[in-house]
Formats: structure tokens, sequence, C-alpha cells
């Protein structure tokens, strides 16, 4: 397959909670973990690099925080084996005290089928990320979705 420009992945969702809530949930590991990886080496900061783990996932993931603009923006570039995307998530606070949230993801290498095949997979994870991060702040459920999506493939030497 030959493409004439690279596929982005993107998932948006309002989500019926302040901005600052919901990029805070972002940002503090002490609630990302209850909806997306297991650890993290430290809360996001302009200019920091921190490490993601999943349990599901043998090898940590390396995330370079390129921008960070309270409530409003995060840049980072992640991944792992030298094989790098960027990701971007815009909030935008809404009048009625909910936030919109558009998360794009970009960058992917490889030949035109492994592309499209990595940008189609981002998209369904960040679905699937966007849906549990709105279950856990609107109604304090975890959802477990991360985990549920990939049930086989825990990491058992954790």
């Amino acid at each position: 397959m030959k493409l004439t420009k690279s596929p982005a992945a993107k998932a948006e969702f309002l989500i019926r909670r302040p901005v600052a809530a919901v990029f805070n949930a972002f940002v503090d590991p002490a609630i990302t973990t209850k909806f997306w990886f297991n650890k993290s080496s430290g809360r996001l900061e302009a200019g920091k690099t921190v490490h993601w783990q999943w349990d599901i996932c043998p090898e940590p993931t390396e995330v370079r925080v390129k921008a960070l603009e309270e409530n409003k923006r995060i840049l980072i570039e992640w991944g792992n084996g030298g094989n790098f995307t960027i990701a971007e998530w815009l909030f935008t606070s809404r009048p009625d005290d909910t936030t919109w949230v558009s998360v794009t993801n970009f960058g992917f290498s490889g030949d035109g089928d492994e592309i499209v095949n990595q940008a189609l997979d981002s998209m369904g994870g960040f679905t699937l990320v966007l849906a549990a991060v709105k279950v856990l702040l609107e109604h304090n459920i975890n959802l477990n979705i991360v985990a549920d999506r990939f049930p086989d493939a825990a990491n058992t030497s954790a």
C-alpha cells in the first residue's frame, strides 16, 4: 500500500467534569493508574521524561513531555525500542463545566500497511482510554478496560 499522507489516530469524548479535573487525571499518575497504565515514574511536567508501565507489557514506555499547558494541552513523544510517536491531548472547557477532550497520535513508521494498522490500533486504544477516564471521573468506577482488552497478555513476571 502506498500512502500519500500518513494517517493520524484521533479519539474525542465529552467528559462531564471541569477541565482542571480532566487535565489532572492525565498528568497525575495517582489518577491515571486507575484507568490506563499500572505504574509511572512521575507526574507529567514540561521537559521531563517519565516511564509508564502496563502489566500487559514487558517493557516500560518512555514518555518525553514536549509541552504542557495547564488545563489546555499535553504534547508527548512516546514509545520504546527506538519507535516513538507523538501524542497530543487538547482540553476544551465548556460553559456547562464539562470538558471536550481530543487526543491525536501520529508519526507512525513502517510500510503503508504497518502504518495504517498502528493508526487504527492507536485510535481504538485512545477511544478505550477516554471512555475509561470518563467513567472514572463521572461515576468513580474503574472499568479495568485496558487489562480486559488484553486478558491473556498479563505480565506474570511482575
